[in-house]
């Protein structure tokens, strides 16, 4: 059909496990949702609306990489977690996403290409096609744990790659970003000249302590232009809120040249709304309570899980280190759609490794979000179903 940009020509038939799950609500039959990605239908912690109500909601002062209170109370919260940086170097956005599209107009012409990984959540497709920039999926290999393997990244680059992102910590995956694969992805970069965008929305949510973890590339020296993305959504459980934040780094030259384009395309869209700006110190205030509550929950059901598995079991939960997620290896036969079908039928949603681009065998992605009590009960039609 003429008209239409083919960049926003994205296949919109429904696969099997989508019209199941849509006949089973039509039935109005019941269901444990293991796919619940949203904290706030979670029972966990949240802010006082009042919060919101501050003195000057209704002003509008707007400055293009976000109020000036703003990216000192994100300085100061990064503070908290021992990382040093400068308001200044901070961009505010509406969302993640948001700040990706800015990178990607910033770093990329039309078709030029980013290398990101995989497996890895389904969201760059979508933004980098809608900028006209191409994706270049370097894996992480499973023998690795998923970890970053620089020699993957390095193959898939070619003269037409800008940039290599970076989830840290891997989601679903849970691996964390270490001291090693850092230094070698920055020596690829620097020879390259590739800027890294890093994707931090989950580094506080590890399940325990690592040596040479890297928690962030904010505030670090290092020779390539790097970008580290986090905000309110997952840092406080706060997703309808709408506010991101971008850390901007590297060698001084390259970094403030980076930081007035940047504020010029954000000028051109004042996307952060005003109260939440100016309530943000008070939001960030809540976020060590909703992150401790959301890491006990994480823990128990990862528990649960791991306890639910009879030793002689043909599946295995995958190793990981934080996140919300728990990635399960299951046989190749019957394979992810059909399991998840049949888990579905047993009235149990859980997602197929296939939706993260999962290869070398058959996976199945559960959410740690929900209740334990609601997630324990899903745990007996989920052993009976991978025993079958």
């Amino acid at each position: 059909m003429s008209g239409f940009s083919s960049r926003t020509d994205f296949p919109r038939e429904w696969n099997p496990l989508a019209r199941a799950l849509a006949e089973r609500r039509a039935r109005g039959e019941a269901l444990v949702d293991l796919t619940e990605s949203n904290p706030t239908r979670a029972g966990l912690p949240l802010p006082d609306p009042g919060l919101l109500a501050t003195s000057e909601a209704f002003t509008y002062a707007p400055e293009p990489t976000g109020l000036r209170s703003a990216r000192e109370a994100v300085a100061s919260y990064l503070g908290t977690r021992g990382v040093a940086v400068s308001a200044e170097h901070l961009i505010l956005s509406a969302s993640t996403s948001e700040a990706y599209a800015w990178l990607f107009k910033l770093l990329c012409e039309p078709g030029d290409n980013v290398l990101v990984p995989a497996p890895c959540y389904p969201l760059f497709e979508y933004l980098a096609r809608l900028e006209g920039v191409e994706l270049r999926p370097y894996r992480l290999p499973h023998a690795h744990g998923f970890g970053l393997d620089v020699g993957e990244v390095a193959a898939e680059g070619d003269a037409r790659s800008r940039a290599v992102l970076v989830v840290n910590p891997g989601n679903p995956t849970g691996h964390f970003l270490h001291e090693g694969e850092l230094a070698a992805l920055a020596a690829v970069c620097e020879e390259r000249g590739l800027a890294l965008i890093c994707d931090e929305v989950f580094s506080e949510f590890s399940w325990d302590e690592e040596p040479d973890r890297v928690a962030t590339v904010a505030g670090r020296t290092l020779p390539m232009l790097t970008f580290s993305l986090s905000g309110l959504s997952k840092v406080a459980g706060m997703p309808g809120l709408k506010l991101g934040w971008t850390h901007v780094g590297g060698p001084s030259a390259a970094r403030d040249e980076a930081l007035g384009r940047l504020e010029l395309v954000a000028d051109t869209f004042l996307s952060v709304g005003t109260p939440v700006q100016q309530a943000l110190p008070a939001l960030l205030g809540h976020a060590p309570r909703f992150q401790a509550a959301l890491l006990a929950r994480v823990k128990e059901n990862r528990g649960q899980l791991v306890a639910a598995r009879p030793e002689s079991a043909s599946w295995s939960v995958v190793p990981a280190h934080g996140g919300w997620c728990a990635v399960l290896r299951i046989p190749r036969e019957p394979g992810e759609e059909a399991t998840c079908l049949a888990l579905l039928e047993a009235g149990v949603l859980v997602q197929p490794g296939y939706f993260y681009d999962f290869a070398g065998g058959a996976f199945l992605v559960l959410s740690l979000l929900p209740p334990p009590e609601v997630f324990g009960a899903a745990l007996g039609a989920l052993v009976r179903v991978l025993a079958g």
